[in-house]
């Protein structure tokens, strides 16, 4: 450097060396990974922490332990029978690399399952892990408490509540196989993204059993605050359960149309200041 020269200083490098994105103003729409900026051809230290974070944060909700003891304290309180179950997955690790094992029960579950007595209820709700437990920890209880009016306004026996360690979404159609429920649902955190570790997903089959394809099957994702929130998903799983009932199928085959008014049954939504028309834009 000349000695003529005067150094460069922060505030002017900062000025020149980092270059915004011109979509800085639509973040606060969305908490996506959007206009990041760059410094040269790479990030700005600021956004390369914050991706660390979310990926440490995506991670512990692979790995943090489910505490189904205490949802069966939270469901119980609400009235609600419960069973715990086990896939075949033993451990965390045999999970995340077979998941085969996931999918199926253990010996034990399935015995004890078949062994209940109550069986042939109209809809079984599952709670399983799945990628998040964070997930199924924030939102599953809060869930459950808005849909079970609209399954009493329907008039549909309830199984017990089962909540399932190491489990992947086919796992409720053994679960329902074995308590020979009418239809399931299986509340189960979804994989963790970098702005979402605790999202939580519904898969809906009518008549399961352990040969159900993924395609007979109806998907509601992302519930929770900041997503899809609780009375917008009970109302779209309702309206799923009355519609396969009355066309006895799921899946492909039966759309979700809970936007339109027209196709209202017994189910109509519950909450007031939402219009029903923008459902599914809002999902």
């Amino acid at each position: 450097m000349n000695k003529h020269d005067k150094p460069v200083t922060g505030s002017f490098a900062v000025g020149k060396v980092i270059h915004n994105n011109p979509w800085e103003g639509l973040k606060q729409f969305t908490a996506a990974r959007i206009a990041l900026g760059r410094a040269g051809a790479s990030l700005p230290t600021a956004e390369l922490l914050k991706f660390g974070l979310a990926h440490a944060q995506a991670r512990d909700a692979v790995h943090q332990p489910f505490d189904s003891e205490t949802l069966v304290k939270q469901l119980e309180a609400d009235g609600l029978t419960t069973l715990t179950v086990h896939s075949a997955a033993p451990h965390r690790e045999d999970y995340l690399c077979r998941p085969d094992l996931g999918r199926r029960l253990s010996d034990d579950s399935r015995r004890m399952l078949l062994d209940y007595p109550n069986k042939k209820a109209d809809i079984l709700l599952v709670v399983g892990d799945g990628l998040s437990s964070k997930a199924v920890h924030r939102q599953a209880v809060p869930f459950i408490r808005e849909l079970t009016p609209y399954l009493a306004m329907l008039g549909l026996k309830m199984a017990p509540v089962v909540l399932a360690h190491q489990s992947r979404v086919a796992l409720g159609d053994d679960i329902g196989e074995c308590l020979q429920a009418q239809a399931v649902a299986i509340l189960i955190g979804e994989r963790p993204g970098l702005s979402s570790p605790d999202s939580l997903g519904i898969y809906f089959t009518w008549a399961p059993h352990t040969r159900r394809l993924e395609s007979e099957r109806n998907c509601i994702s992302n519930i929770r605050p900041e997503g899809l929130d609780y009375p917008q998903a009970a109302f779209k799983l309702a309206w799923l359960i009355e519609q396969s009932r009355q066309r006895r199928l799921s899946g492909i085959r039966l759309k979700d149309e809970s936007d339109n008014p027209a196709l209202y049954g017994l189910v109509k939504p519950r909450f007031s200041d939402v219009n029903p028309q923008g459902l599914a834009q809002q999902s």
